[in-house]
């Protein structure tokens, strides 16, 4: 079974690359994230051509910003937008949407930028991923994944330059905290524990020829519980998917449970064909 996250930057903008990556690699269960569409629009843009590949969908937007999605092949029950108790900004954004798919219980995150530390979105960003730790907590660890968009790099392994992103947030301890803590209610960062010291960025910006020099960070996760994350096979990102005209400045994280009909083929494919440089790219925002 394949489980895969992705931050397409607008499903509209990304429909044709969106849905001939789902031929490609033929996904499972999809965890996206920044639709940037109502739910009516997505269903509009989306609904018949994933149904067609077999997809069962929910969707959880508010139109021009934010909106999560998850997609399954292997069934699709008990809904919850959002998180409960969650803070607002100032009211609920659509940043999260949970389901049962199969035996596994997955959310689909987009949690908040933070923007700079001194900014009230950070302690936002903060006081949500706390909410979401009580979700893991209250829930059963043990059958659930949590993927996407964190806005968190783990750690230093996980930016092209320390000292590039030494005063931003992303990286500060408070945050990096918050996400250990997440993990220790019984989840595991997939990617890490199979590539456990080998960069596998997963962002990279579109100014300044960031991704062809490799100068990204790795802030899109999957955190599964024990027994799921035992299951892995491989555990990779799809460096592809960022290539060509028109991409999203994600790649999608994939990993392959039971079985990996590609092989353990690395932390990304294809691997990066210029080493990290130096020169800050502009941080995208939420």
């Amino acid at each position: 079974m394949r489980v895969a996250t992705w931050n397409v930057n607008s499903a509209k903008a990304r429909e044709p690359r969106l849905l001939g990556w789902l031929d490609e690699r033929a996904p499972d269960v999809v965890c996206l994230q920044e639709t940037k569409l109502s739910d009516e629009a997505f269903d509009e843009t989306f609904g018949a051509a994933l149904a067609e590949r077999g997809y069962e969908v929910a969707h959880h937007g508010e139109g021009r910003w934010n909106g999560v999605a998850l997609l399954s092949r292997i069934g699709l029950d008990d809904v919850v937008n959002g998180l409960p108790g969650a803070p607002g900004y100032p009211h609920q954004e659509a940043r999260a949407v949970t389901a049962t798919c199969g035996d596994m219980r997955v959310t689909s995150v987009y949690v908040p930028n933070g923007r700079t530390v001194d900014d009230p979105h950070y302690a936002y960003k903060l006081e949500w991923l706390g909410v979401l730790r009580d979700m893991v907590e209250a829930g059963e660890p043990d059958r659930t994944i949590v993927a996407g968009d964190f806005n968190i790099a783990p750690a230093d392994l996980d930016v092209y330059s320390v000292e590039v992103f030494a005063e931003s947030t992303h990286v500060t301890p408070p945050e990096r905290e918050a996400l250990a803590a997440i993990e220790k209610a019984g989840l595991h960062d997939v990617i890490r524990d199979r590539w456990v010291d080998v960069p596998a960025f997963t962002y990279w910006d579109y100014r300044g020829g960031a991704f062809h020099q490799d100068r990204g960070m790795r802030i899109d996760l999957v955190l599964a519980g024990a027994p799921i994350a035992e299951r892995r096979q491989a555990a990779w990102v799809d460096r592809q998917a960022r290539k060509g005209t028109g991409p999203s400045d994600h790649a999608p994280v994939i990993v392959d449970l039971d079985t990996a009909p590609d092989g353990d083929i690395g932390p990304v494919v294809p691997p990066p064909s210029l080493g990290a440089k130096k020169g800050a790219p502009r941080r995208k925002k939420a």
